[in-house]
C-alpha cells in the first residue's frame, strides 16, 4: 500500500510540478523545448511504470468498503463510453493537445467529440478510474485509480487555465463553444449535437472495447466478462 501511494504521489507531483509555470520555463531554458518534452516524458513514464508495478505486486487486505458483486456491471456498462472518448478523441484535431495551439488561430468551430467535451481523453480516464474504484473498494486500488482520477480531473482544469493565459482571445473563442464537463456547452446552447460526426468515434471506440474485453485478463489478471 505504501509503495503504491508513494508512486502515485511521485507521478502526480512530477506531472504537475514539471509542467507548472514556476518550473517549466527554467527546465526549457536548460533543455530546450524538445529536450524538456523528452525529459518530462521519461520522468512520467518512469513514475507510471513504478506505479503499475507496485499495484501489481501489492497485497490487498484493507478495504474501505466491500462492493456488491452486482456492481461488476458498472465497468462493463461505462467502459464502451470511455473507449469512444479515448480513441475517438484522436480522430479530431484538439487545440488542448500539446503543440496544437495553432489550431486556435484558425477555424474555432468544435466538431465531433469536441462538441461534447474539449477533454475527451481526460474524461475517458475519469470514467475508467471511478468505475474501477467503485467495484474494488480496497485501499490499494483507491490509491492506484485515485491517482489517475486526480491527474485527469485536475489536469483538465489546469490545461484550460494555461491555454487561457497563453492564447488569450483565441482560447476564449474556442472555450465559448466548448465545455470541460461533457454536454455542458450543448445543454447551454453554446454548441449543438451532431450525431453523424460521432459515427467514426463510436465505431473506433467500440472496436477498441471489444479488443479490451479479450485482452483484459492478460492486462489486469481478471476477465472483463
Amino acid at each position: 500500500m505504501q509503495e503504491v501511494l508513494t508512486a502515485g504521489l511521485v507521478l502526480i507531483v512530477t506531472h504537475f510540478g514539471m509542467s507548472s509555470a514556476a518550473v517549466r520555463p527554467a527546465l526549457v531554458r536548460v533543455f530546450g523545448e524538445r529536450g524538456f518534452l523528452g525529459v518530462y516524458s521519461l520522468v512520467s513514464l518512469g513514475a507510471l511504470s513504478w506505479l503499475i508495478y507496485a499495484y501489481g505486486h501489492a497485497p490487498r487486505f484493507g478495504y474501505a468498503w466491500f462492493a456488491d458483486p452486482a456492481l461488476d456491471i458498472l465497468p462493463k456498462a461505462v467502459m464502451p463510453v470511455a473507449c469512444i472518448l479515448l480513441l475517438g478523441g484522436f480522430l479530431v484535431k484538439n487545440p488542448t493537445t500539446v503543440g496544437m495551439e495553432n489550431l486556435l488561430s484558425g477555424d474555432n468551430e468544435a466538431r465531433g467529440l469536441l462538441r461534447i467535451t474539449r477533454h475527451p481523453f481526460m474524461w475517458a480516464v475519469v470514467i475508467w478510474s471511478v468505475s474501477h474504484i467503485v467495484v474494488n473498494g480496497d485501499y490499494v486500488s483507491l490509491a492506484f485509480f485515485g491517482t489517475f482520477l486526480v491527474l485527469a480531473g485536475v489536469g483538465a482544469v489546469l490545461i484550460d487555465g494555461k491555454k487561457a493565459r497563453k492564447m488569450g482571445a483565441d482560447w476564449s473563442r474556442f472555450a465559448a463553444v466548448t465545455s470541460n464537463v461533457p454536454f455542458a456547452a450543448i445543454l447551454r446552447g453554446r454548441n449543438r449535437f451532431v450525431p453523424r460526426e460521432l459515427l467514426a468515434p463510436v465505431l473506433v471506440g467500440l472496436v477498441g472495447y471489444v479488443l479490451l474485453v479479450f485482452a483484459h485478463e492478460w492486462i489486469a489478471g481478471v476477465p472483463l466478462v
